[in-house]
């Protein structure tokens, strides 16, 4: 199957941007392997004839966005994403009248008719450099995921007003699975998602990005992540001296396990719908992503 798919990623002049929790079998496939701006950021530079997106449906829309003369597939439409179904735009519009004067961030795991309500996007590895490039006033609304809302306020001062989103694996992590971590894994540096809760970032390590928790694994030999379990599958290939552990085994997307070989074979064919985003919803989330894009 593998053969195969590449044989028609050659023939269709096709890119594969496979997201970091991916299923390893998918590695296999893909020409680009990365977190959300790591994508966004590629997916920017595709020259190819087709963009075959394997992640959720939010990622291919921004691979839509910043590349739009491209056609871009979801290689599973079902993919989506439970934080990003948290919020709509029709809601962020009410709650923006609401409290008045403030600027809006919209995490990039946010459907495009929410990036277009939005001042400007960010990701979890830029979240804090976004937020320290705005004005000191008005506001800040800060869409969807309040942990990410409330790590970012700590690490930048800034007065922020939080959506009540949030990713369902990174909210399980606790105080105690950092402490059991610690006592499995001596040895081991404890480094957690942004999208945890605050009070676990802070008996962590570190708080990273998955790309962040990428260039960690250079530097040391033994990892507990705080994120996704299958990140570890991604650390294992790229540096398979470096022992690492989920702080929870069962921390698992079941919408990013969603896209099998299969699939991909299968958008390669031409079998999957491409991703269509209406051109005033496209336009407006356009200026979002890329305020965003030209500070990271």
């Amino acid at each position: 199957m593998i053969a195969e798919i590449r044989q028609l990623k050659q023939k269709q002049r096709a890119v594969i941007l496979a997201h970091n929790y991916q299923l390893p079998e998918i590695y296999e496939v893909a020409d680009f392997i990365g977190d959300s701006l790591e994508l966004a950021q590629a997916a920017a530079r595709v020259e190819s004839a087709l963009i075959v997106f394997c992640g959720v449906r939010f990622m291919a829309e921004n691979a839509k966005l910043v590349n739009p003369g491209r056609p871009v597939v979801l290689a599973d439409p079902k993919a989506g994403c439970q934080m990003a179904n948290m919020i709509t735009a029709e809601a962020l519009r009410r709650r923006r009248q609401e409290l008045g004067d403030v600027l809006v961030v919209a995490y990039v795991n946010t459907p495009a008719e929410v990036k277009a309500e939005a001042d400007i996007c960010c990701t979890s590895a830029n979240a804090v450099r976004v937020v320290q490039s705005l004005p000191r006033s008005p506001k800040i609304l800060f869409v969807p995921d309040r942990n990410l809302a409330r790590w970012v306020e700590q690490e930048t001062g800034r007065e922020i007003i939080p959506w009540e989103g949030f990713c369902y694996v990174h909210a399980q992590f606790t105080v105690e699975d950092v402490r059991r971590a610690r006592i499995e894994h001596p040895g081991a540096l404890v480094v957690v998602h942004p999208e945890c809760p605050l009070e676990v970032i802070q008996v962590a390590d570190r708080v990273a990005s998955t790309s962040g928790m990428v260039r960690i694994a250079r530097e040391v030999k033994e990892l507990v992540l705080g994120t996704e379990a299958g990140m570890c599958n991604r650390i294992r290939r790229e540096y398979p001296d470096c022992h690492c552990y989920p702080l929870r085994r069962t921390a698992i997307c079941r919408n990013m396990k969603l896209t099998s070989l299969d699939d991909v074979k299968a958008a390669l064919q031409g079998v999957v719908p491409e991703v269509e985003i209406p051109a005033i919803v496209a336009e407006r989330a356009q200026r979002a992503l890329k305020r965003m894009l030209e500070i990271s």
